[in-house]
This record gives structure tokens, C-alpha cells and sequence, in this order.
């Protein structure tokens, strides 16, 4: 049963010219391997401390105490899902009112991370009024059709909180002096703790 694939073979063999045949003696090349391209980790992978993080452990002398407010107003912060690392969420918030700078230094460095601290200490404070002024309305609504049924309550409370977060962000910056501070510091507020390693660096 073989023979029919035998004849097909002699009858290539003989089709072809004896000018592409190879000579007996004479080794074909062999393919060479193709080397595989080298996967490298991208360099933005790696997250790092920002320039002002450094520059604020440099001139740390010590730990402060974070205050009562403080406290309270970080845990009024929802968590943060860092993708570009563009803003700083409550740890790093934390993290900065933590530290302890001297206050009789006044070079420029220290003016910065002095500067940068205060406002983050009265954007974190300001969340309590915006939490306090939200429940506050809410409970006086609340309160206000006690002798409703419920769909009345629940068709009026949830628009009555989503207002009073805007009036309580309003009420917590002219209680803080947030409101009187300057465009500059508000941006030393905003610098991120830490960013994406870069490929120049």
C-alpha cells in the first residue's frame, strides 16, 4: 500500500532540475534560532516617594500628635484607588501631619513643607464640618416629617444629605481660614507623596 506514495516521491525527485539539487557531499545550512525578545519591566511599575516627601523627611526632627479633629476628619475620608498617583489620599494626609518640622527654621525648604502641612491640617479638619453640617440637615429634615410615612422620608432625605456635603465643604473652609489661604499653599496641599518611578530618573 505504500507503493503509490513511493512513485509520487521518484516522480518529484525527477521533476526537479539538477541545478537546485544539492550535491551528496554538501551539507544544507541549518536554520538559524531566532533569539526571543527580552521582555523588560516597565519602569513605571515602581512607585516611589515624590520630591516633597524627601524633602519632608529630610527636615523631620521628630513625631507630632495628630489633634482631635485631626483624627476625626481622616476617618471621614473614603479610601483612594491610586492609578496615576496624582492625588494623596488619607495615609499620606496622615503620613504628613505626622511629622514634626522645627519652627524656628526659615529657609525656604522649611517654609515649604511648614506651608504645605498647615493646609492639609485645614482641608482635614474641614471634612467634620462638611460630615456635621450633611447630618445636621438631615436629622432636622428627619425631624420635620416625623408624621410622614416612610416614602416621604426616603424620597427627601438622601437629596437633603447630598446638599448639605456642599454646604458643609462652604461652612468648614470660612471656619478653617481655608477659604482666605493662598492658591500656592492650597497646591503644596495637592502634590502627590508618591509617583511612578520615571525612565530618565
Amino acid at each position: 500500500w505504500l507503493k503509490p506514495f513511493a512513485l509520487s516521491f521518484r516522480r518529484a525527485g525527477a521533476a526537479t532540475p539538477p541545478s537546485a539539487r544539492a550535491p551528496p557531499n554538501q551539507k544544507l545550512p541549518l536554520p538559524r534560532p531566532r533569539a526571543r525578545p527580552r521582555t523588560t519591566t516597565m519602569a513605571a511599575n515602581i512607585v516611589v516617594p515624590s520630591d516633597i516627601t524627601i524633602l519632608e523627611n529630610k527636615l523631620c526632627i521628630g513625631k507630632r500628635r495628630l489633634g482631635l479633629f485631626e483624627s476625626t476628619g481622616l476617618l471621614g475620608m473614603a479610601p483612594m484607588l491610586h492609578i496615576h498617583y496624582s492625588k494623596m489620599d488619607k495615609g499620606d494626609k496622615r503620613a504628613v501631619l505626622s511629622k514634626k518640622f522645627d519652627p524656628e527654621d526659615v529657609t525656604p525648604a522649611a517654609c515649604i513643607v511648614q506651608k504645605r502641612q498647615e493646609a492639609i491640617r485645614k482641608e482635614v479638619v474641614a471634612t467634620n464640618f462638611m460630615w456635621g453640617t450633611a447630618g445636621t440637615m438631615t436629622g432636622l429634615a428627619w425631624w420635620s416629617v416625623r408624621r410622614y410615612n416612610y416614602q416621604a422620608r426616603l424620597v427627601a432625605l438622601p437629596f437633603i444629605f447630598y446638599g448639605g456635603t456642599f454646604v458643609g465643604r462652604v461652612l468648614g473652609d470660612i471656619c478653617t481660614g481655608r477659604n482666605a489661604e493662598y492658591a500656592r499653599d492650597r497646591f503644596l496641599a495637592s502634590l502627590p507623596a508618591k509617583v511612578y518611578l520615571s525612565g530618565s530618573s
